[in-house]
């Protein structure tokens, strides 16, 4: 079947609106008409040729998308023609050891690799296979993926928020309730107020924490954070001293969403004696991360995370029932919906920090 896609045909260019064709769903798979996909961190640094997960162009980018199933291949029992979904950014197998413990974004088995390597051909331009980053390439009409990354939701839940929910927000909330776990009556400290940060504020509030710091270096993000959460703001210059200012003894959680280098040192030198820090942004591959010791030294924690350690079909249908009891803001994180043909002014918008979330629709 032919359709249109964005496909970024050489690093640091323009994506250029070409047809392919996508094959049919094959055994366990689900094809899937993209009606909203976000446009993510991510997603640049794809085009910039630094993410670990995108092979050499020709690819098709865009991974945070929701749409209808519209056929199925043999073998399909979750989802069916006519389901609206949100693609998930991975497929746990349930049968590896890390599943087995419920660690399902560790998933070592077979339904993991193709989300991670493309999987075998399904989009071909000009019959020259044309790779899916992390096996979804949602900046397109269609996509083919496994049914086990197809997470259904109401009918008449919005895509353009439903897509949301597939990479920042789940990262963001996540990081909060699964990673950090941060207990009621916490002191919280977010570094970075773009798609992400705005989510770990989002998921701080869910939480009960008492006093949520926000920091960044552009003022208009700070007053978003204002809107999501944020009882205090800071305009980011030497975040140990102005966190010290506010919390005397630093904060009990810092998370840094920003992947910036040094960041993320200074995070954890914000937080208490005992405290812990979550690096939820992506930093450049192969960097180094630095702490004084002394610090480590008592009893701080530093930890990691991927996609906010989330069960996609646990967490994505919980965070959608937040949104839609109106205790998770989507439509405030959307600042402008672009059609397909406009990918790269999204793009663009994305590298200035002038929106929280730009959203392709179809």
């Amino acid at each position: 079947m032919l359709m249109r896609a964005a496909v970024l045909t050489r690093f640091h260019a323009p994506m250029e609106i070409r047809e392919v064709e996508i094959a049919d769903p094959g055994p366990g798979e689900a094809r899937v008409r993209i009606m909203a996909s976000g446009v993510c961190g991510s997603d640049l640094k794809a085009i910039d040729g630094k993410s670990p997960v995108a092979s050499r162009p020709p690819f098709i980018l865009g991974h945070e998308s929701a749409g209808v199933v519209e056929s199925v291949g043999t073998g399909v029992t979750t989802v069916k023609p006519g389901d609206h979904v949100i693609i998930a950014m991975n497929g746990p197998c349930g049968r590896c050891r890390p599943c087995g413990a419920g660690l399902f974004h560790l998933c070592s088995g077979p339904a993991r690799l193709p989300t991670i390597m493309g999987g075998p051909p399904r989009v071909t331009l000009d019959g020259q296979e044309t790779r899916r980053f992390i096996g979804i390439g949602s900046f397109a009409e269609y996509t083919v993926v496994s049914e086990s990354m197809c997470v259904r939701i109401a009918a008449d839940a919005p895509f353009a928020a439903m897509c949301l929910l597939a990479c920042g927000v789940v990262t963001g909330v996540g990081a909060v309730t699964n990673v950090a776990k941060v207990p009621p009556g916490a002191s919280v400290l977010v570094v970075g107020c773009g798609g992400v940060g705005l989510n770990v504020i989002q998921g701080a509030v869910l939480a009960g924490a008492t006093t949520i710091v926000a920091a960044d270096t552009a003022e208009p993000k700070l007053k978003l954070a204002e809107r999501f959460g944020a009882t205090h703001t800071l305009l980011a210059a030497d975040l140990p001293r102005q966190v010290g200012e506010l919390v005397k003894v630093g904060v009990d959680y810092a998370f840094d969403a920003t992947g910036a280098p040094g960041v993320l040192s200074r995070a954890f030198a914000a937080t208490r004696p005992g405290g812990t820090t979550v690096m939820v942004g992506s930093p450049p591959q192969g960097r180094p991360a630095e702490v004084d010791t002394g610090l480590l030294f008592a009893s701080r924690r530093l930890m990691g995370t991927q996609g906010g350690d989330a069960a996609p079909h646990r967490d994505l249908p919980m965070l959608a029932a937040q949104y839609l009891r109106g205790r998770l803001d989507l439509d405030g994180l959307i600042t402008e919906r672009l059609p397909l043909d406009q990918i790269n002014d999204a793009v663009n918008h994305v590298r200035q920090g002038t929106v929280a979330r730009t959203v392709i629709t179809f």
